[in-house]
């Protein structure tokens, strides 16, 4: 079973920019570790033939078909702009200057 140490946690807190007592270090490290531990467990478990899914249940989802729609051209969507510069909605500026 792997091992993490107070100071791989303390590491990371500091990487993190986080204030661990030491305390907190010693019992963060037997959490991690024991979480490992877990991860390590599941990756020993057998898998063949079982299929990936993205949901424990079966989900019934209801999607609209693909088909493709006329849409309005470039010059269409801006005739109504308030304003346009270079083919473009030009909208206020939102952020300070040269952010």
């Amino acid at each position: 079973m792997p091992e993490i140490s107070r100071d791989e946690v303390a590491h990371l807190a500091k990487l993190a920019r986080l204030a661990l007592s030491e305390e907190e270090l010693k019992q963060f490290a037997g959490q991690i570790d024991d979480i490992v531990g877990y991860v390590s467990a599941v990756q020993n478990v057998d898998a063949g033939g079982v299929e990936p899914m993205s949901h424990p249940h079966s989900i019934a989802t209801t999607m609209r078909a693909d088909v493709v729609k006329k849409t309005l051209t470039a010059e269409q969507a801006l005739d109504q702009a308030p304003a346009v510069q270079d083919g473009r909605f030009m909208v206020p500026q939102i952020l300070g200057e040269g952010e």
